[in-house]
């Protein structure tokens, strides 16, 4: 968390930043008194505590009676279910789904999180005269697909689990069907920080997607290309991986993701 610096932070703009930065901490870290507020955020206890005051009164922070900590009050989760409820990811990607389409010549696809694995949001078709991609509204299942294993990757232990013990389909004679074969691909996923699907679903193409993740690191879909396999092969070229994973990145920046790394997810036990 940067430090605010400054000499009058008390007042106008500044006391507006501080106030987020301190509603920012404590989303990120949970419960937190206000010595470690200060000392995070490089101010005087007296100042935190103002603030702190206010958005108390506000319903945006409570204070728990037993340890005197603070946390988010249930106003700003509130606040943040109203933004989601409205935030377009399809229409923030467009532009970031076209760069990478005009760079790779593709398809790109763009989906969000789905039970049974990734729900396809929007299409950028390839520059090819052969169109290769997926519908809007599409499923694309957690075992076989480029963006559903993806996103079961970056999934917590209980929903990977699930996947596991549920029927898997076999689309294709590629289709990974087998529980410890899936888990191995989970943990290679998360290690690379990108998954493909090589003939798993149809015979014939291919896709490579990464993951895209939200302004606490919480995982909301993933971004891929897809092709016939002639153009991307099973063992993609770096250049190819390497542009999906920068788009994936821009797209969580673009989206309020500030980390440096992929959040890796508690694996399988």
């Amino acid at each position: 968390m940067p430090r605010i610096e400054g000499p009058s932070m008390g007042e106008g703009v500044q006391a507006v930043g501080l106030a987020l930065r301190i509603l920012e901490y404590l989303a990120d870290q949970g419960s937190v008194g206000v010595t470690a507020l200060a000392q995070a955020l490089g101010t005087s206890k007296s100042r935190i505590h103002r603030h702190l005051r206010t958005l108390m009164e506000l319903g945006y922070v409570v204070q728990s009676p037993e340890s005197e900590k603070y946390r988010v009050g249930a106003r700003l989760v509130t606040l943040g279910r109203r933004v989601a409820e409205h935030f377009d990811m399809a229409a923030l990607a467009r532009g970031i789904m076209r760069d990478l389409r005009d760079t790779l010549g593709h398809s790109v696809v763009l989906s969000q999180v789905d039970p049974e694995g990734a729900r396809v949001l929007a299409t950028v078709f390839g520059s090819s005269d052969i169109e290769i991609g997926v519908r809007s509204g599409s499923l694309l299942k957690a075992h076989c697909t480029a963006q559903g294993k993806v996103v079961l990757a970056f999934s917590d232990a209980a929903r990977q689990e699930a996947v596991l013990r549920a029927p898997m389909e076999r689309r294709t004679p590629y289709t990974i069907s087998d529980p410890g074969a899936l888990e191995a691909e989970f943990r290679r996923i998360r290690a690379q920080g990108w998954g493909g699907s090589p003939n798993e679903t149809l015979l014939g193409t291919n896709a490579i997607a990464a993951p895209v993740f939200g302004v606490g690191g919480e995982l909301l879909g993933a971004l891929a290309i897809i092709d016939s396999i002639q153009f991307v092969p099973e063992q993609p070229s770096k250049r190819q991986v390497d542009a999906v994973m920068d788009a994936a990145r821009r797209l969580s920046a673009a989206i309020g993701y500030a980390g440096d790394a992929v959040p890796h997810p508690e694996p399988v036990a």
